[in-house]
């Protein structure tokens, strides 16, 4: 499982921080307008069925007839999921209400640090596990004291980096309004590669199903960024 959150848990704590922080600056900076705080809303909408939706492809069918299945079911969810809704979610919402500006910009200052916050929850709540390894300096340790893979950790590193990366080239006239659809594909591409260190089932071979969400991640943000840089020219 990408996520397993319990009610009450850490993570779901600092989850709903995460969103709160994150619509509270999405609101201040867009408070002129009728419309845009509805994106925000429909984003969000779209991430969490994304991130069940996901979910269940890559890895929640394995849990079908199993007794703890509803659980799982009720409490799974990935990033990679999460990230193609709520690009969706967007999408769909400014046309139903009508707007045509650019939007994934701000966007992409706001999930890399939200994600940071919600693998903080991981890292306290102890799920999204690493591969069991030889201990070394570089492992942590689980609930069993068994060495493992720091693959939260590492997660975080990304988005600490990701947002470095974005605060660098959002000074790129060129790149403006295609920051979102390059940390999409750095994050699919990240997330494929980190993939085969993760303690999560596989599917295909060495592969999980994760892998090929990761994949989908970055094809998507490949096309978009393609599109956007046709609508520019």
């Amino acid at each position: 499982m990408d996520i397993p959150a319990q009610p009450g848990s850490a993570y779901a704590l600092l989850m709903l921080g995460a969103i709160l922080v994150t619509a509270a600056i999405w609101f201040q900076r867009f408070r002129s307008s009728r419309e845009l705080p509805l994106v925000y809303i429909g984003g969000l909408a779209g991430a969490f069925c994304g991130a069940k939706l996901v979910y269940i492809l890559s890895e929640g069918w394995l849990h079908f007839g199993a007794p703890d299945m509803w659980m799982q079911l009720a409490t799974g969810k990935t990033v990679v999921g999460a990230l193609l809704g709520g690009y969706a979610g967007v999408e769909v919402t400014k046309r139903l209400v009508g707007v045509r500006e650019a939007t994934g910009d701000f966007f992409a200052f706001l999930v890399p640090p939200a994600l940071i916050v919600g693998r903080i929850g991981c890292l306290v709540h102890g799920c999204c596990p690493g591969n069991v390894c030889s201990p070394g300096w570089y492992t942590v340790e689980d609930a069993a004291g068994v060495a493992r893979w720091p693959a939260v950790p590492v997660e975080i590193l990304f988005n600490l980096a990701a947002l470095g990366a974005l605060l660098a080239l959002r000074k790129i006239p060129s790149l403006r309004g295609q920051l979102f659809h390059l940390y999409l594909i750095a994050y699919g591409c990240f997330r494929f590669a980190h993939e085969f260190f993760r303690g999560t089932p596989r599917v295909l071979g060495p592969l999980s199903g994760y892998h090929v969400a990761a994949l989908v991640l970055v094809a998507f943000g490949i096309w978009r960024f393609r599109l956007r840089r046709g609508d520019q020219t």
